[in-house]
């Protein structure tokens, strides 16, 4: 099953995909400066962030306090590594000669980067509306 496949998202410019998956060092290496997912993942957890606001206010959180702790429950690193492993990401990351040998694609901290990236992406590609469906898909907020 292709990434796009469980993402429930076919992104019409296959270059903004690809740029979500690409390490900042891959990038380097291949001397594409600015090609990487780096401003992805930061568009990503903006987000994610909104779309999980908006949620937990939907679903009967109505004090700033209550909110944040829940966002934080739902936005751990782990959490998000979690999606990443659901999607089979770690294989689909590019990743410099380095990082291969250093063998950091599992790492949780990679992974929660990858799929903030690709929610950017979908985001980028389709609109506010198809990332917060994705996002409610991959955090499975009809549970809240």
């Amino acid at each position: 099953m292709s990434l796009e496949e469980k993402l429930g998202y076919f992104f019409f410019d296959k270059r903004i995909l690809e740029r979500s998956l690409t390490r900042k060092a891959y990038a380097m290496e291949q001397s594409q400066p600015c090609a990487d997912q780096e401003a992805y993942s930061l568009l990503g957890s903006t987000l994610i962030d909104t779309v999980l606001t908006e949620w937990l206010i939907r679903a009967g959180c109505d004090s700033q306090p209550e909110i944040v702790l829940r966002k934080i429950e739902l936005r751990q690193v782990e959490n998000l590594a979690r999606i990443g492993q659901e999607l089979e990401m770690s294989y689909r990351i590019k990743r410099s000669t380095v990082e291969k040998h250093q063998n950091i694609d599992d790492q949780p901290d990679i992974l929660a980067e990858t799929v903030e990236a690709a929610i950017a992406g979908i985001y980028l590609d389709g609109g506010y509306s198809a990332a917060r469906q994705t996002i409610q898909r991959l955090f499975k907020l009809e549970l809240l």
